[in-house]
Protein backbone atom coordinates (compact mmCIF):
# COMPACT_ATOMS: atom_id res chain seq x y z
CA UNK A 1 0.00 0.00 0.00
CA UNK A 2 1.17 3.43 -0.86
CA UNK A 3 0.21 6.47 0.78
CA UNK A 4 0.99 9.73 -0.56
CA UNK A 5 -0.03 13.64 0.42
CA UNK A 6 -0.86 16.85 -0.93
CA UNK A 7 -2.96 19.14 0.90
CA UNK A 8 -3.02 19.62 4.59
CA UNK A 9 -6.19 20.19 5.07
CA UNK A 10 -9.02 18.39 4.26
CA UNK A 11 -11.51 19.83 2.00
CA UNK A 12 -15.44 20.10 2.97
CA UNK A 13 -17.22 17.53 1.13
CA UNK A 14 -20.64 17.38 0.14
CA UNK A 15 -21.55 13.65 -0.09
CA UNK A 16 -23.71 14.30 -3.01
CA UNK A 17 -21.30 16.20 -4.99
CA UNK A 18 -17.42 15.69 -6.04
CA UNK A 19 -15.21 18.34 -5.01
CA UNK A 20 -15.55 20.45 -8.42
CA UNK A 21 -19.27 20.74 -7.70
CA UNK A 22 -20.89 18.43 -10.28
CA UNK A 23 -23.53 15.25 -9.18
CA UNK A 24 -21.75 12.34 -7.46
CA UNK A 25 -22.92 9.29 -9.55
CA UNK A 26 -23.57 6.36 -7.42
CA UNK A 27 -22.68 3.12 -7.90
CA UNK A 28 -25.54 0.69 -8.48
CA UNK A 29 -25.66 -2.58 -6.70
CA UNK A 30 -26.76 -6.22 -7.30
CA UNK A 31 -27.95 -7.97 -10.19
CA UNK A 32 -29.77 -7.61 -12.78
CA UNK A 33 -29.57 -4.23 -13.52
CA UNK A 34 -28.82 -1.31 -16.01
CA UNK A 35 -25.73 0.56 -16.84
CA UNK A 36 -23.88 2.85 -19.32
CA UNK A 37 -22.08 1.10 -22.07
CA UNK A 38 -21.50 2.24 -25.34
CA UNK A 39 -21.66 0.33 -28.92
CA UNK A 40 -18.53 -1.33 -29.72
CA UNK A 41 -19.37 -0.27 -33.27
CA UNK A 42 -20.33 3.63 -33.37
CA UNK A 43 -19.14 4.26 -29.79
CA UNK A 44 -22.95 5.77 -28.77
CA UNK A 45 -23.29 5.83 -25.47
CA UNK A 46 -26.11 3.42 -24.81
CA UNK A 47 -27.82 1.48 -22.11
CA UNK A 48 -26.58 -2.59 -21.31
CA UNK A 49 -28.68 -4.99 -19.15
CA UNK A 50 -26.20 -6.99 -16.22
CA UNK A 51 -27.69 -10.12 -15.28
CA UNK A 52 -26.86 -13.55 -13.92
CA UNK A 53 -26.84 -16.63 -16.55
CA UNK A 54 -24.98 -20.08 -16.09
CA UNK A 55 -23.63 -18.36 -13.31
CA UNK A 56 -21.81 -15.79 -14.89
CA UNK A 57 -22.47 -12.25 -15.26
CA UNK A 58 -23.54 -11.51 -18.73
CA UNK A 59 -23.61 -8.12 -20.68
CA UNK A 60 -26.62 -7.36 -22.74
CA UNK A 61 -26.76 -4.07 -25.14
CA UNK A 62 -28.25 -2.86 -28.90
CA UNK A 63 -27.50 -0.29 -30.50
CA UNK A 64 -29.85 0.92 -32.62
CA UNK A 65 -27.93 1.77 -36.14
CA UNK A 66 -25.50 -1.55 -35.12
CA UNK A 67 -27.78 -4.67 -33.93
CA UNK A 68 -27.44 -6.59 -30.63
CA UNK A 69 -24.34 -7.44 -28.49
CA UNK A 70 -23.87 -10.25 -25.93
CA UNK A 71 -20.70 -11.15 -24.19
CA UNK A 72 -19.51 -11.90 -20.57
CA UNK A 73 -18.73 -9.29 -18.10
CA UNK A 74 -17.48 -11.38 -15.24
CA UNK A 75 -17.05 -15.01 -14.95
CA UNK A 76 -18.76 -15.83 -11.80
CA UNK A 77 -21.97 -14.10 -10.53
CA UNK A 78 -20.70 -15.07 -6.40
CA UNK A 79 -17.82 -13.18 -6.73
CA UNK A 80 -18.86 -10.37 -8.52
CA UNK A 81 -21.88 -9.79 -5.45
CA UNK A 82 -18.91 -10.68 -3.08
CA UNK A 83 -16.63 -7.92 -4.22
CA UNK A 84 -19.55 -5.28 -4.44
CA UNK A 85 -20.02 -6.01 -0.91
CA UNK A 86 -16.54 -4.99 0.09
CA UNK A 87 -16.09 -2.09 -1.84
CA UNK A 88 -15.93 1.80 0.03
CA UNK A 89 -16.85 3.61 -2.86
CA UNK A 90 -15.73 6.90 -1.33
CA UNK A 91 -14.04 8.79 -4.11
CA UNK A 92 -15.01 12.58 -4.82
CA UNK A 93 -13.03 13.37 -7.40
CA UNK A 94 -10.35 16.39 -8.05
CA UNK A 95 -11.03 20.48 -6.90
CA UNK A 96 -9.26 21.00 -10.23
CA UNK A 97 -10.00 18.58 -12.95
CA UNK A 98 -9.41 19.27 -16.69
CA UNK A 99 -12.66 19.95 -17.84
CA UNK A 100 -15.05 22.39 -16.13
CA UNK A 101 -18.64 20.89 -15.22
CA UNK A 102 -19.78 17.74 -16.38
CA UNK A 103 -18.20 16.12 -19.45
CA UNK A 104 -19.69 14.10 -21.89
CA UNK A 105 -18.86 10.38 -20.71
CA UNK A 106 -16.75 8.71 -22.18
CA UNK A 107 -16.14 11.46 -25.03
CA UNK A 108 -15.00 14.44 -23.42
CA UNK A 109 -12.07 13.70 -21.36
CA UNK A 110 -9.51 14.41 -20.02
CA UNK A 111 -10.53 14.09 -16.44
CA UNK A 112 -13.89 16.00 -16.05
CA UNK A 113 -16.10 17.12 -12.90
CA UNK A 114 -18.13 13.98 -12.71
CA UNK A 115 -14.50 11.85 -12.58
CA UNK A 116 -14.72 10.42 -9.13
CA UNK A 117 -10.98 9.45 -8.60
CA UNK A 118 -7.60 11.14 -8.29
CA UNK A 119 -4.51 9.36 -9.79
CA UNK A 120 -3.35 6.55 -7.80
CA UNK A 121 -0.45 5.27 -10.51
CA UNK A 122 0.09 7.67 -13.69
CA UNK A 123 1.47 6.95 -16.80
CA UNK A 124 3.69 8.47 -19.14
CA UNK A 125 4.10 6.86 -22.80
CA UNK A 126 7.82 7.90 -23.48
CA UNK A 127 7.63 6.55 -27.29
CA UNK A 128 5.31 4.50 -29.54
CA UNK A 129 8.43 2.88 -30.90
CA UNK A 130 9.22 -0.75 -29.58
CA UNK A 131 11.76 -3.72 -30.03
CA UNK A 132 9.14 -6.45 -30.72
CA UNK A 133 5.65 -6.55 -32.82
CA UNK A 134 3.09 -8.23 -30.65
CA UNK A 135 -0.37 -8.79 -31.99
CA UNK A 136 -1.85 -8.07 -28.54
CA UNK A 137 -0.57 -4.84 -27.89
CA UNK A 138 -2.16 -0.96 -27.62
CA UNK A 139 0.63 0.80 -29.49
CA UNK A 140 3.22 -0.36 -31.74
CA UNK A 141 4.88 2.35 -34.18
CA UNK A 142 5.56 -0.71 -36.67
CA UNK A 143 1.80 -0.91 -36.95
CA UNK A 144 0.54 3.28 -37.17
CA UNK A 145 2.70 4.72 -39.77
CA UNK A 146 3.76 6.96 -37.44
CA UNK A 147 6.48 7.41 -34.41
CA UNK A 148 4.97 9.06 -31.22
CA UNK A 149 8.31 9.83 -28.86
CA UNK A 150 7.86 13.42 -26.45
CA UNK A 151 10.67 15.71 -25.14
CA UNK A 152 12.26 16.06 -22.30
CA UNK A 153 10.22 19.27 -21.66
CA UNK A 154 7.04 17.30 -22.98
CA UNK A 155 7.19 14.92 -20.41
CA UNK A 156 8.29 17.77 -18.18
CA UNK A 157 5.26 19.06 -18.18
CA UNK A 158 3.07 15.69 -18.07
CA UNK A 159 5.19 15.42 -14.84
CA UNK A 160 3.78 18.65 -13.04
CA UNK A 161 0.10 17.91 -14.29
CA UNK A 162 0.21 14.98 -12.12
CA UNK A 163 2.16 16.88 -9.33
CA UNK A 164 -0.50 19.82 -9.82
CA UNK A 165 -3.94 17.90 -9.21
CA UNK A 166 -5.68 18.85 -6.05
CA UNK A 167 -6.30 17.69 -3.40
CA UNK A 168 -3.70 14.84 -3.80
CA UNK A 169 -0.62 15.38 -5.83
CA UNK A 170 0.41 12.54 -7.68
CA UNK A 171 3.77 10.82 -6.43
CA UNK A 172 3.40 7.38 -8.54
CA UNK A 173 4.89 7.28 -11.59
CA UNK A 174 4.82 4.92 -14.56
CA UNK A 175 6.68 5.28 -17.83
CA UNK A 176 5.01 3.20 -20.84
CA UNK A 177 4.99 2.35 -24.29
CA UNK A 178 5.80 1.27 -26.55
CA UNK A 179 9.27 -0.25 -25.31
CA UNK A 180 9.78 2.86 -22.64
CA UNK A 181 13.75 2.07 -22.68
CA UNK A 182 14.21 3.06 -26.17
CA UNK A 183 13.46 7.04 -25.25
CA UNK A 184 17.12 8.36 -26.39
CA UNK A 185 16.98 10.31 -22.84
CA UNK A 186 15.56 7.34 -20.81
CA UNK A 187 17.94 7.82 -17.89
CA UNK A 188 17.67 11.54 -17.64
CA UNK A 189 13.92 11.32 -17.42
CA UNK A 190 13.99 9.31 -14.92
CA UNK A 191 16.65 11.70 -12.79
CA UNK A 192 14.46 14.74 -13.39
CA UNK A 193 11.35 12.50 -11.87
CA UNK A 194 13.09 12.06 -8.70
CA UNK A 195 13.79 15.82 -8.25
CA UNK A 196 10.24 16.55 -9.10
CA UNK A 197 9.00 14.87 -5.95
CA UNK A 198 7.71 11.47 -7.45
CA UNK A 199 8.21 8.79 -4.23
CA UNK A 200 7.81 5.48 -6.26
CA UNK A 201 9.58 5.51 -10.72
CA UNK A 202 8.28 2.20 -12.65
CA UNK A 203 8.26 1.34 -15.89
CA UNK A 204 6.39 -1.17 -18.18
CA UNK A 205 8.91 -3.13 -19.66
CA UNK A 206 9.49 -6.26 -22.00
CA UNK A 207 12.84 -6.38 -20.41
CA UNK A 208 14.59 -6.85 -23.55
CA UNK A 209 17.11 -4.45 -22.58
CA UNK A 210 16.89 -5.41 -18.93
CA UNK A 211 18.64 -8.63 -20.43
CA UNK A 212 22.16 -6.34 -20.61
CA UNK A 213 23.28 -6.15 -16.74
CA UNK A 214 25.07 -2.61 -17.38
CA UNK A 215 21.65 -0.93 -18.23
CA UNK A 216 19.74 -2.64 -15.46
CA UNK A 217 22.44 -0.86 -13.50
CA UNK A 218 21.98 2.60 -14.94
CA UNK A 219 18.26 2.72 -14.27
CA UNK A 220 18.77 1.85 -11.04
CA UNK A 221 21.36 4.30 -10.38
CA UNK A 222 19.00 6.59 -12.33
CA UNK A 223 16.43 6.02 -10.08
CA UNK A 224 14.17 3.44 -10.88
CA UNK A 225 12.34 1.39 -8.26
CA UNK A 226 10.08 -1.38 -10.08
CA UNK A 227 9.94 -2.78 -13.44
CA UNK A 228 6.42 -4.10 -14.06
CA UNK A 229 7.93 -7.06 -16.42
CA UNK A 230 5.82 -8.24 -19.38
CA UNK A 231 5.60 -11.94 -18.43
CA UNK A 232 3.11 -14.62 -20.40
CA UNK A 233 4.70 -17.52 -19.08
CA UNK A 234 7.80 -19.92 -18.68
CA UNK A 235 7.11 -21.45 -22.45
CA UNK A 236 8.35 -20.46 -25.26
CA UNK A 237 5.09 -21.75 -27.36
CA UNK A 238 3.49 -19.08 -25.59
CA UNK A 239 5.73 -16.18 -26.22
CA UNK A 240 5.29 -17.21 -29.95
CA UNK A 241 1.60 -16.44 -29.91
CA UNK A 242 1.49 -13.51 -27.84
CA UNK A 243 4.64 -11.74 -28.50
CA UNK A 244 6.13 -13.12 -32.22
CA UNK A 245 8.93 -14.98 -30.64
CA UNK A 246 10.95 -16.85 -28.17
CA UNK A 247 11.68 -14.95 -25.24
CA UNK A 248 12.04 -16.99 -22.19
CA UNK A 249 16.20 -17.35 -21.62
CA UNK A 250 15.50 -13.62 -22.46
CA UNK A 251 12.76 -12.74 -19.70
CA UNK A 252 14.85 -14.94 -17.04
CA UNK A 253 18.35 -12.91 -17.92
CA UNK A 254 16.76 -9.71 -17.60
CA UNK A 255 14.72 -10.87 -13.70
CA UNK A 256 18.54 -12.17 -12.71
CA UNK A 257 20.29 -8.60 -13.79
CA UNK A 258 17.41 -6.37 -11.98
CA UNK A 259 18.13 -8.90 -8.86
CA UNK A 260 21.59 -8.02 -8.89
CA UNK A 261 20.94 -4.30 -9.36
CA UNK A 262 18.74 -3.73 -6.48
CA UNK A 263 15.42 -3.07 -7.94
CA UNK A 264 12.32 -4.99 -8.01
CA UNK A 265 9.67 -6.51 -10.41
CA UNK A 266 6.47 -6.77 -10.68
CA UNK A 267 5.35 -10.02 -13.41
CA UNK A 268 2.81 -8.15 -15.45
CA UNK A 269 0.93 -11.45 -17.52
CA UNK A 270 -1.59 -11.25 -20.47
CA UNK A 271 -3.91 -13.98 -20.33
CA UNK A 272 -5.54 -15.19 -23.21
CA UNK A 273 -8.29 -18.74 -22.89
CA UNK A 274 -6.68 -21.03 -24.83
CA UNK A 275 -3.28 -19.34 -24.82
CA UNK A 276 -1.70 -19.63 -21.47
CA UNK A 277 -4.32 -19.84 -18.87
CA UNK A 278 -3.28 -23.36 -17.34
CA UNK A 279 0.06 -21.17 -17.41
CA UNK A 280 -0.90 -19.04 -14.28
CA UNK A 281 -0.15 -21.51 -10.99
CA UNK A 282 3.05 -22.15 -13.05
CA UNK A 283 3.73 -18.15 -13.02
CA UNK A 284 3.06 -18.34 -9.09
CA UNK A 285 4.95 -20.84 -8.65
CA UNK A 286 7.76 -19.18 -10.36
CA UNK A 287 7.35 -15.60 -8.69
CA UNK A 288 7.23 -17.30 -5.00
CA UNK A 289 10.25 -18.91 -5.44
CA UNK A 290 12.17 -15.83 -7.07
CA UNK A 291 10.15 -13.53 -4.07
CA UNK A 292 13.18 -11.69 -3.69
CA UNK A 293 13.28 -9.78 -6.40
CA UNK A 294 9.32 -10.21 -7.33
CA UNK A 295 7.15 -8.54 -5.14
CA UNK A 296 3.80 -8.57 -7.42
CA UNK A 297 1.60 -10.31 -9.82
CA UNK A 298 -0.55 -8.44 -12.08
CA UNK A 299 -2.82 -10.81 -14.91
CA UNK A 300 -4.68 -8.77 -17.13
CA UNK A 301 -6.93 -10.63 -19.34
CA UNK A 302 -6.54 -10.05 -22.89
CA UNK A 303 -8.86 -7.23 -24.26
CA UNK A 304 -10.34 -7.33 -27.61
CA UNK A 305 -9.30 -4.04 -30.38
CA UNK A 306 -11.36 -3.73 -33.38
CA UNK A 307 -13.73 -6.01 -34.96
CA UNK A 308 -13.94 -9.66 -34.00
CA UNK A 309 -16.79 -12.24 -34.18
CA UNK A 310 -18.89 -12.83 -31.28
CA UNK A 311 -17.56 -16.52 -31.12
CA UNK A 312 -13.94 -16.09 -31.22
CA UNK A 313 -14.78 -13.81 -28.55
CA UNK A 314 -16.34 -16.19 -26.48
CA UNK A 315 -13.18 -18.58 -27.04
CA UNK A 316 -10.60 -16.05 -25.85
CA UNK A 317 -12.61 -14.54 -23.10
CA UNK A 318 -11.32 -14.72 -19.96
CA UNK A 319 -12.10 -12.86 -16.89
CA UNK A 320 -10.67 -11.86 -13.18
CA UNK A 321 -12.66 -14.79 -11.60
CA UNK A 322 -11.63 -17.11 -13.91
CA UNK A 323 -8.12 -16.53 -13.73
CA UNK A 324 -8.36 -16.83 -9.84
CA UNK A 325 -10.42 -19.98 -9.76
CA UNK A 326 -7.56 -21.36 -11.91
CA UNK A 327 -4.78 -20.17 -9.79
CA UNK A 328 -6.85 -21.80 -7.56
CA UNK A 329 -7.16 -25.36 -9.23
CA UNK A 330 -3.30 -25.26 -10.56
CA UNK A 331 -1.71 -24.87 -7.44
CA UNK A 332 -3.87 -24.67 -3.89
CA UNK A 333 -1.49 -22.05 -2.84
CA UNK A 334 -4.67 -19.27 -2.97
CA UNK A 335 -8.35 -19.98 -2.96
CA UNK A 336 -11.31 -17.21 -4.86
CA UNK A 337 -12.45 -16.68 -1.37
CA UNK A 338 -8.57 -15.21 -0.62
CA UNK A 339 -9.17 -12.40 -3.69
CA UNK A 340 -11.30 -8.67 -2.44
CA UNK A 341 -11.19 -5.72 -4.75
CA UNK A 342 -8.63 -3.48 -4.78
CA UNK A 343 -10.78 -0.60 -2.68
CA UNK A 344 -11.03 -3.43 -0.09
CA UNK A 345 -7.98 -1.68 1.50
CA UNK A 346 -9.51 2.19 1.38
CA UNK A 347 -10.52 1.99 5.09
CA UNK A 348 -6.61 1.90 5.79
CA UNK A 349 -5.86 4.82 3.45
CA UNK A 350 -9.15 6.97 4.91
CA UNK A 351 -7.76 6.67 8.66
CA UNK A 352 -4.07 7.74 8.17
CA UNK A 353 -5.61 10.12 6.42
CA UNK A 354 -7.89 10.84 9.57
CA UNK A 355 -4.44 10.67 11.78
CA UNK A 356 -2.63 13.23 9.49
CA UNK A 357 -5.46 15.44 9.07
CA UNK A 358 -4.64 15.24 4.99
CA UNK A 359 -5.74 14.06 1.81
CA UNK A 360 -4.12 11.18 0.83
CA UNK A 361 -3.92 8.71 -1.92
CA UNK A 362 -6.92 6.17 -1.55
CA UNK A 363 -7.22 3.18 -4.37
CA UNK A 364 -11.26 3.71 -4.56
CA UNK A 365 -11.71 2.04 -8.25
CA UNK A 366 -14.46 0.15 -8.95
CA UNK A 367 -15.43 -3.33 -7.23
CA UNK A 368 -15.17 -5.06 -10.34
CA UNK A 369 -11.74 -3.53 -12.01
CA UNK A 370 -9.32 -5.54 -9.80
CA UNK A 371 -9.16 -9.35 -7.58
CA UNK A 372 -5.56 -9.02 -5.05
CA UNK A 373 -4.19 -10.88 -2.51
CA UNK A 374 -0.87 -10.95 -0.38
CA UNK A 375 0.86 -13.30 0.26
CA UNK A 376 2.99 -13.60 3.04
CA UNK A 377 6.37 -16.36 2.27
CA UNK A 378 8.02 -18.09 5.19
CA UNK A 379 11.20 -18.44 5.88
CA UNK A 380 10.84 -22.45 4.44
CA UNK A 381 9.86 -20.35 1.32
CA UNK A 382 6.01 -21.55 1.65
CA UNK A 383 3.50 -19.11 0.74
CA UNK A 384 0.29 -18.24 2.71
CA UNK A 385 -2.66 -15.27 1.51
CA UNK A 386 -3.01 -13.27 4.84
CA UNK A 387 -6.48 -13.96 4.65
CA UNK A 388 -5.74 -17.53 6.60
CA UNK A 389 -4.75 -15.67 9.56
CA UNK A 390 -5.83 -12.34 9.77
CA UNK A 391 -10.20 -12.07 9.69
CA UNK A 392 -9.45 -9.35 6.77
CA UNK A 393 -13.30 -8.68 6.82
CA UNK A 394 -13.50 -7.75 10.35
CA UNK A 395 -10.34 -6.01 10.68
CA UNK A 396 -11.50 -3.59 7.04
CA UNK A 397 -14.86 -3.24 8.97
CA UNK A 398 -13.22 -1.62 12.25
CA UNK A 399 -10.97 0.23 9.95
CA UNK A 400 -13.96 1.78 8.48
CA UNK A 401 -15.69 2.66 11.32
CA UNK A 402 -12.21 3.94 13.04
CA UNK A 403 -11.71 6.00 9.73
CA UNK A 404 -14.97 7.64 10.26
CA UNK A 405 -14.58 8.29 14.29
CA UNK A 406 -10.57 9.80 13.77
CA UNK A 407 -11.96 12.69 11.02
CA UNK A 408 -14.10 13.85 14.06
CA UNK A 409 -11.79 13.82 16.83
CA UNK A 410 -10.48 16.19 18.44
CA UNK A 411 -8.36 13.95 19.92
CA UNK A 412 -6.62 11.46 17.57
CA UNK A 413 -3.93 9.82 19.71
CA UNK A 414 -6.65 7.47 20.85
CA UNK A 415 -7.08 6.07 17.48
CA UNK A 416 -3.77 4.79 17.43
CA UNK A 417 -4.17 2.54 20.13
CA UNK A 418 -7.83 1.59 18.86
CA UNK A 419 -6.01 0.80 15.24
CA UNK A 420 -3.21 -1.65 17.22
CA UNK A 421 -6.12 -3.26 19.07
CA UNK A 422 -7.75 -4.20 15.96
CA UNK A 423 -4.93 -5.70 14.79
CA UNK A 424 -4.34 -7.60 17.45
CA UNK A 425 -8.06 -8.88 17.78
CA UNK A 426 -8.16 -10.02 14.15
CA UNK A 427 -4.76 -11.82 14.09
CA UNK A 428 -4.41 -16.06 14.61
CA UNK A 429 -1.20 -16.67 15.47
CA UNK A 430 -2.00 -20.22 15.71
CA UNK A 431 -2.79 -20.04 11.53
CA UNK A 432 0.08 -17.98 10.81
CA UNK A 433 3.48 -18.89 8.97
CA UNK A 434 6.12 -20.18 11.52
CA UNK A 435 7.71 -17.46 13.18
CA UNK A 436 5.52 -14.70 12.11
CA UNK A 437 4.87 -13.23 15.45
CA UNK A 438 2.66 -10.39 16.00
CA UNK A 439 4.95 -8.52 16.25
CA UNK A 440 6.90 -9.53 12.84
CA UNK A 441 3.16 -9.33 11.77
CA UNK A 442 3.18 -5.21 12.59
CA UNK A 443 6.87 -4.97 11.22
CA UNK A 444 5.88 -6.63 7.90
CA UNK A 445 2.95 -4.33 7.50
CA UNK A 446 5.62 -1.39 8.28
CA UNK A 447 7.25 -2.95 5.65
CA UNK A 448 4.83 -2.66 3.03
CA UNK A 449 4.41 0.68 3.71
CA UNK A 450 7.70 2.17 4.10
CA UNK A 451 10.21 0.65 1.54
CA UNK A 452 12.96 1.30 3.93
CA UNK A 453 12.01 -0.81 6.65
CA UNK A 454 10.96 -3.60 4.38
CA UNK A 455 12.68 -5.62 1.63
CA UNK A 456 16.38 -5.63 3.17
CA UNK A 457 15.39 -2.53 4.89
CA UNK A 458 16.43 -1.66 8.50
CA UNK A 459 13.74 -3.48 10.39
CA UNK A 460 13.30 -7.71 9.77
CA UNK A 461 10.46 -8.75 7.96
CA UNK A 462 8.60 -11.50 5.84
CA UNK A 463 8.53 -11.56 2.54
CA UNK A 464 4.81 -10.63 0.80
CA UNK A 465 3.63 -10.75 -2.37
CA UNK A 466 0.87 -9.08 -3.84
CA UNK A 467 -0.80 -11.56 -6.22
CA UNK A 468 -3.55 -10.03 -8.33
CA UNK A 469 -5.45 -8.84 -11.78
CA UNK A 470 -6.85 -5.40 -13.33
CA UNK A 471 -8.94 -6.10 -16.22
CA UNK A 472 -9.07 -3.34 -18.38
CA UNK A 473 -12.10 -2.66 -20.82
CA UNK A 474 -12.84 -3.27 -24.14
CA UNK A 475 -15.84 -1.91 -26.31
CA UNK A 476 -17.55 -4.78 -26.29
CA UNK A 477 -17.80 -4.92 -22.09
CA UNK A 478 -17.39 -0.80 -21.02
CA UNK A 479 -18.88 0.30 -18.71
CA UNK A 480 -18.96 3.76 -17.92
CA UNK A 481 -19.47 3.70 -14.03
CA UNK A 482 -16.48 1.87 -14.15
CA UNK A 483 -14.42 4.46 -15.99
CA UNK A 484 -15.28 7.20 -13.73
CA UNK A 485 -13.74 5.58 -10.84
CA UNK A 486 -10.57 4.84 -12.56
CA UNK A 487 -7.26 5.54 -10.36
CA UNK A 488 -4.73 4.86 -13.33
CA UNK A 489 -4.86 7.33 -15.80
CA UNK A 490 -2.74 8.63 -18.49
CA UNK A 491 -0.97 12.29 -19.44
CA UNK A 492 -1.04 13.64 -22.71
CA UNK A 493 1.28 16.63 -24.07
CA UNK A 494 -1.58 18.26 -24.22
CA UNK A 495 -1.81 18.85 -20.71
CA UNK A 496 -5.24 16.58 -20.09
CA UNK A 497 -5.70 13.18 -17.86
CA UNK A 498 -7.23 10.48 -19.33
CA UNK A 499 -8.76 7.41 -17.91
CA UNK A 500 -6.83 4.25 -18.56
CA UNK A 501 -9.56 2.73 -20.48
CA UNK A 502 -10.70 5.77 -22.45
CA UNK A 503 -7.01 6.30 -23.36
CA UNK A 504 -6.51 2.80 -24.81
CA UNK A 505 -10.58 1.59 -25.37
CA UNK A 506 -13.38 2.78 -26.24
CA UNK A 507 -13.11 6.39 -27.45
CA UNK A 508 -9.21 5.62 -27.79
CA UNK A 509 -7.47 8.78 -26.75
CA UNK A 510 -4.57 7.23 -27.17
CA UNK A 511 -4.87 7.77 -31.25
CA UNK A 512 -5.54 11.14 -31.05
CA UNK A 513 -3.13 12.45 -28.79
CA UNK A 514 -0.10 10.39 -30.61
CA UNK A 515 -1.27 11.98 -34.12
CA UNK A 516 -1.66 14.98 -32.79
CA UNK A 517 2.20 15.31 -31.34
CA UNK A 518 3.91 12.11 -33.75
CA UNK A 519 5.92 12.22 -37.04
CA UNK A 520 5.39 10.08 -40.09
CA UNK A 521 6.99 7.09 -40.10
CA UNK A 522 8.69 7.73 -43.44
CA UNK A 523 9.98 10.93 -41.91
CA UNK A 524 11.16 9.54 -38.84
CA UNK A 525 13.52 6.86 -40.51
CA UNK A 526 14.46 9.04 -42.85
CA UNK A 527 16.06 11.24 -40.08
CA UNK A 528 17.23 8.40 -37.94
CA UNK A 529 17.40 5.34 -40.00
CA UNK A 530 14.99 2.20 -40.00
CA UNK A 531 16.78 -0.23 -37.93
CA UNK A 532 16.88 2.96 -35.22
CA UNK A 533 14.00 3.48 -35.22
CA UNK A 534 11.85 0.53 -35.26
CA UNK A 535 14.31 -2.61 -34.86
CA UNK A 536 17.21 -1.34 -32.23
CA UNK A 537 19.17 -4.36 -31.01
CA UNK A 538 18.71 -6.45 -27.95
CA UNK A 539 21.26 -5.44 -26.24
Amino acid sequence: MNVTTASKTAPARDAGKTLSGEARIPLRMGLPKTIESICPQCLKVIPADLYEEGGKVMIEKECPGHGRWKDVYWGDAELYLRNERWTFDTGHGLSNPNVKGAGDCPHGCGLCGTHLNHTVLGNIDLTNRCNLNCPICFANANVTGYVYQPSLDQVAAMLRTYRNERPVAGRIIQYSGGEPTLHPQFFEILRMTGRMGFTHIQLASNGIRFADPEFAMRAKEAGLHTIYLQFDGLDDRIYAVTRGRPLVELKERAVENIRRAGMKIALVCTIVRGVNDEEVGRILRYAIGNADVIAGISFQPVCFTGRISHEERMQRRITLPDIMINLERQTGIVRRSDFYPLSFVSPFSRFIGALRGEEITNFTCHPHCTLCTYLVIGEDGQAVPMSRFIDVEGLVTDMNRLAGRTSRARFKAFAKIRAWNALRRHYHEERAPEGLSFTMYLQTLQGMLDKKVGRGGRVKTFRTMMVGGMHFMDAYNYDLSRLRRCVIHFAGPDGMLYPFCSYNSGPVYRTRVERAHAVPAAEWKKVNGYERAFAPPDR
